[in-house]
């Protein structure tokens, strides 16, 4: 059994100029959100830094962990919380090495318990699954099972992200099979009632 219950985990759009600052404070004041993912691509690292700054402050002020997507050279210059690790992006440990031993460490499994274990064991602080729906955001290569998520949670008490095009309508199931934290990106930011409505739903499907 867990602990903790489920708890939302924000991913950003690749766009984060503009009035994105606005949409992420409107996120953030509509209730509890554990983390935000900045999810940048084919930016340099200053310019991703400048970008970084604006939405780091607005996390700090709600408790919101800032974690950096793919760079460890990033999270290290922003002193982000943590950072969020795919296959290709390194080692865990030195990660950890550059990062210390509060940062948060996750990694990507796709659909693999064995990944998990082995991101785990090198010291992950959590596991991603993914992708459970098919998702906007970036193209599926690996499709996870609820399975997945049933037997990790009973296997291992290092906690698991669920992602790929979750919404408000298809997340329970994913809460109900023991994930964690539910990652969740496009559901939030192009939700039609805007992303303060967005995050109300969420909330009211883990309370």
């Amino acid at each position: 059994m867990k602990e903790f219950p489920c708890q939302l985990y924000l991913i950003s759009p690749l766009d984060v100029g503009g009035d994105f600052p606005v949409q992420l404070e409107a996120a953030l004041s509509a209730g509890p959100v554990a983390a935000f993912q900045f999810r940048v691509k084919e930016l340099d690292q200053h310019e991703a830094a400048t970008l970084a700054e604006p939405l780091q402050a607005i996390c700090a002020a709600h408790d919101v962990a800032f974690i950096v997507n793919d760079s460890v050279a990033l999270a290290r210059r922003l002193k982000a919380d943590g950072v969020h690790m795919g296959q290709g992006d390194g080692d865990v440990r030195e990660a950890r090495e550059l990062l210390g031993r509060d940062a948060q460490i996750g990694v990507t499994c796709h659909n693999s318990r064995h990944l998990a274990m082995e991101a785990a064991e090198a010291g992950a602080d959590y596991v991603a699954f993914g992708a459970f729906f098919p998702t906007a955001t970036k193209t599926v290569e690996h499709v996870a099972e609820l399975d997945t998520l049933q037997k990790w949670s009973f296997v291992t008490e290092v906690p698991c992200v669920a992602i790929g095009g979750i919404t408000s309508d298809n997340a329970k199931p994913l809460i109900d099979a023991g994930a964690d934290f539910i990652a969740v990106s496009s559901a939030v930011w192009n939700h039609p009632q805007g992303p303060a409505e967005a995050v109300k739903a969420f909330n009211a499907l883990l309370a």
